[in-house]
């Protein structure tokens, strides 16, 4: 597992071992270790990644482990449950969310899940991500607003820094009107007007966490 709290991490790697159905062989503070770890050959059968590390965070991490340990089950501690963010987490091949604040019980629950049937979601997710999906016009709209594309991404985190437009322009390799184009998208697909606006979505979302 890796979270960079260190009490947080030791407290539920003690839980999990007491649950006598697994244990916890590796402990990280970033998921470069995780990484590292698994390409030097300790490949676990799950990883509990928090989203918001320093380094490389959760939804890196899990990029990694879809394209170099897809057979590693993933679950993602996190506060964001929003769409945008629960759909995102899925393209990276993440298994199932957990909560901080969860019930060790449930805890015991999800890992039991994603080992015996390959994924875990609460009745809460579950709801969001079949509203999501649902065969109508309307959602169909809600799905397509809900996904961003690496682009977009990128862009909205270069948003969230101090760099001017063109600067991020220079970043991205795009010229500024193309910026302009991208971002003036946005506004409309994620309904803001401003770019402290963009900046609220993306932290709302956990696109971009504050360490």
């Amino acid at each position: 597992m890796a979270d960079d709290h260190v009490l947080l991490r030791n407290a539920l790697a003690s839980l999990i071992d007491s649950f006598g159905i697994c244990r916890v062989i590796l402990q990280s503070g970033t998921g470069r270790e995780i990484t590292e770890s698994i390409a030097a050959g300790v490949v676990p059968d799950v990883v509990i990644l928090d989203l918001n590390m320093p380094v490389m965070d959760g939804y890196e991490t899990a990029l990694w482990l879809q394209k170099n340990a897809p057979q590693v089950h993933v679950l993602m501690l996190t506060m964001y449950d929003s769409e945008h963010s629960l759909i995102r987490l899925l393209q990276a091949g993440v298994k199932g969310f957990l909560k901080k604040d969860i019930h060790p019980s449930e805890l015991k629950f999800a890992i039991q899940s994603v080992m015996q049937s390959g994924y875990y979601y609460s009745n809460h997710t579950t709801g969001k991500l079949v509203n999501l999906f649902r065969n109508n016009s309307e959602s169909s709209h809600s799905l397509q607003k809900a996904m961003l594309s690496d682009q977009e991404v990128e862009f909205l985190k270069l948003a969230c820094s101090d760099l001017t437009y063109k600067e991020v322009a220079q970043k991205m390799g795009l010229n500024p009107r193309s910026v302009d184009t991208l971002r003036d998208q946005l506004f409309i697909k994620l309904d803001v007007k401003s770019r402290v606006g963009l900046a609220m979505v993306a932290l709302r979302h956990g696109v971009v966490t504050l360490l």
